[in-house]
């Protein structure tokens, strides 16, 4: 029986950038009485909170909800009626230059230039910068289309290693480059969550919807935790079903 279930958020308990649906927010609900729950993306709290820490019910037991934003270099719980921030692994004002002066070098150079963006194309996150293709508030559509086999962005990545030494550029969501201090992604954040929650790994299940080489949900599996990958956010309220179930059969 698994003491905690992480999920990744775009594609796999929301569609991007869209908050929880009603029965997905009910199901993680359902599932928070048998198990803590961890959802780490490459959004920052602004979006987190949006998606999912608005969404719950007031039933829910926030008490063992783990929110990781920027691929866990935050982490956020619930104590005492308010959301609490643990740590933050932030950039300096000098790191920050150099990795946007790279994104402006390496875009050029890329020439990927879309016919209509909306927002901002480049996102300071604190511990994370975070490019997006169509902007920030680009629509659903428009963003599934644009690089739906990750050819575009691999370039983008490719330039910017080559750019950043001693960081970690990794691909996310659907139209997004994320650029971390060397070493952290999504396997560097359960890491983290294990030694803050007392949790051990092989006591947790990851699920996700990038979970093959490449994809930003694979760290998850190549550090050895047990995985599911899923379809889409209908799949994963199936598997939240079928874990709650299970729990309760267990307990």
């Amino acid at each position: 029986m698994k003491k905690l279930v992480a999920f990744d958020l775009d594609g796999t308990l929301a569609l991007s950038k869209q908050p929880l649906t009603g029965e997905m927010a009910d199901a993680l609900a359902r599932l928070l009485k048998v198990a803590h729950v961890a959802v780490i993306s490459g959004g920052d709290w602004p979006q987190f909170d949006k998606q999912v820490a608005s969404r719950l019910p007031v039933h829910a037991d926030l008490s063992r909800l783990w929110l990781m934003p920027t691929c866990g270099t935050k982490l956020y719980v619930h104590r005492e009626g308010a959301w609490t921030m643990l740590y933050a692994e932030l950039f300096s004002e000098a790191q920050k230059e150099a990795i946007l002066a790279a994104f402006e070098a390496a875009l050029e150079v890329t020439g990927f230039v879309p016919e209509e963006t909306w927002g901002e194309r480049i996102e300071d996150r604190g511990s994370q910068i975070t490019f997006s293709a169509l902007g920030q508030q680009a629509p659903l559509h428009a963003k599934e289309v644009w690089d739906p086999d990750f050819a575009k962005r691999k370039v983008i990545q490719t330039e910017l290693m080559a750019r950043l030494p001693g960081v970690s550029v990794n691909l996310g969501g659907a139209t997004s480059v994320d650029v971390t201090h060397e070493g952290v992604d999504k396997a560097w954040g359960l890491k983290r969550l294990a030694e803050h929650s007392g949790i051990a790994e092989a006591d947790m299940l990851f699920i996700g919807d990038a979970i093959f080489p490449g994809g930003n949900d694979y760290p998850a599996k190549a550090m050895g935790l047990d995985t599911v990958c899923v379809r889409d956010p209908a799949d994963t309220a199936n598997v939240i079903a079928a874990i709650v179930a299970c729990q309760k059969g267990a307990l």
